[in-house]
């Protein structure tokens, strides 16, 4: 088995985290794996937003726990969230955001930083609050939330695989 097809394998997601910040040089490889994910045509409507500031974790954390009926924190304490939007101009702009969240997992666990793809992001971003929050980061378009991408370090056991369904891939 390759590196590659090995992190893929083993890669879980995880919800418990320390406050350690992801390290720099790790964040760095782990958005360039998001800027090389393939999308539609090579169109690119993607856009990653790095938030570390605990200011704005929790005011995103808690924007999406509200969409939820939730005051728990669905970022699970990670001290690094990367959201990933999507130009709703391009028609391939929802799996072409899935397969840049997809890079981001697979990257992190690659050099060492754990991750979980935490939903919401469209609710939260079709919000008058969350474009408020947009216009504020300089993003202007129609953007769709894909997903956010939290990352940091576990603060927990890692947790084993479940079974592979046994129907998953039909070959003719």
């Amino acid at each position: 088995m390759t590196q590659t097809v090995k992190d893929i394998v083993e890669r879980r997601s995880i919800r418990a985290y320390k406050q350690e910040q992801v390290k720099e040089e790790q964040l760095l490889e782990i958005l360039e794996a998001g800027k090389y994910a393939p999308s539609g045509m090579g169109r690119q409507p993607v856009k990653m937003v790095v938030v570390q500031d605990k200011d704005t974790i929790a005011k995103l954390s808690k924007m999406n726990a509200a969409v939820m009926g939730s005051d728990n924190d669905p970022f699970y304490g990670a001290p690094t969230v990367v959201v990933v939007l999507a130009d709703r101009s391009v028609n391939t702009h929802f799996a072409d955001g899935c397969l840049t969240m997809g890079n981001l997992m697979n990257a992190a666990h690659a050099v060492g930083v754990d991750s979980c793809w935490i939903n919401r992001a469209t609710e939260v971003f079709d919000t008058p609050e969350g474009k408020e929050l947009l216009k504020q980061w300089g993003i202007q378009g129609d953007y769709e939330g894909i997903g956010n991408c939290v990352l940091g370090y576990r603060d927990c056991e890692y947790p084993q695989a479940a079974p592979r369904k046994e129907d998953m891939v039909v070959r003719v």
